[in-house]
């Protein structure tokens, strides 16, 4: 971790301030609070912000505001910047486990020594926090995924990952928003659309949010998966 943020140029209309190296809760508060200070009192030019991991990105219309005076703007709101301790929603999120739907849930358990069940116990006894949402509209990069089921990931990616694969990968954990490729490991699936454009709220999750996995029997996939269609969020608001 570094003490002070670094402020990185990225073109003449972008800027991202570095809060460290790792991936780390103290970290991401800090970029959830400089994020939520930005939102709520934007200076006249500020266009967009990208929360990640460790740094928030800020897209800006140079002809309105200086670098140099965003940089300055920034280095204040920085020097005694708390994390953000309250965490978003946390959500209980049903997940079939294993055959069609986890097509690597046997291998994953076999590399670690454990049976399907112990691995799903593993994967669904943690609390993980969703660090930032990309790569594709709805992408929940979570956080929390316990050490024991680690797993590198494939040295082949799948050209095609089906929508609401739970997947690993190394020590971070997933959940598909849309159809894509992927070369984490596949445990479950889940009827969940973290992303539905004709939805509102299109995206159901947020960087700061909590999920937590509930095992479900494939039984109840149609019937949710309809709900789902039809806009029903299918996850659960939970408390902490």
């Amino acid at each position: 971790m570094v003490q002070t943020p670094r402020f990185l140029p990225c073109g003449d209309s972008a800027l991202t301030v570095e809060f460290g190296s790792t991936i780390a809760p103290e970290l991401n508060g800090k970029v959830l609070a400089l994020d939520a200070l930005l939102r709520d009192n934007p200076p006249a030019g500020l266009i967009e912000t990208v929360p990640t991991y460790r740094s928030l990105t800020l897209q800006f219309d140079p002809t309105v505001l200086d670098y140099e005076a965003l940089i300055r703007r920034l280095e204040e709101a920085t020097r005694d910047l708390q994390p953000q301790s309250a965490t978003g929603t946390r959500w209980r999120v049903p997940v079939v486990y294993g055959g069609e739907y986890g097509i690597d849930l046997e291998d994953v358990a076999q590399l670690h020594g454990l049976t399907p069940s112990q691995l799903i116990e593993i994967h669904t006894s943690a609390v993980y926090r969703i660090y930032m949402i990309g790569f594709l509209p709805g992408f929940a990069y979570l956080g929390g995924l316990d050490p024991r089921i680690a797993t590198s990931r494939r040295t082949q990616p799948r050209l095609k990952v089906p929508s609401g694969s739970i997947m690993i990968g190394g020590e971070q954990a997933g959940i598909v928003p849309m159809e894509m490729p992927s070369g984490w490991h596949l445990l479950g699936r889940t009827p969940v659309l973290s992303y539905a454009p004709e939805r509102e709220p299109a995206f159901l999750f947020a960087a700061g949010d909590e999920i937590v996995f509930e095992p479900m029997d494939a039984s109840r996939w149609d019937d949710l998966e309809m709900a789902a269609l039809a806009g029903a969020p299918v996850a659960e608001r939970v408390s902490a």
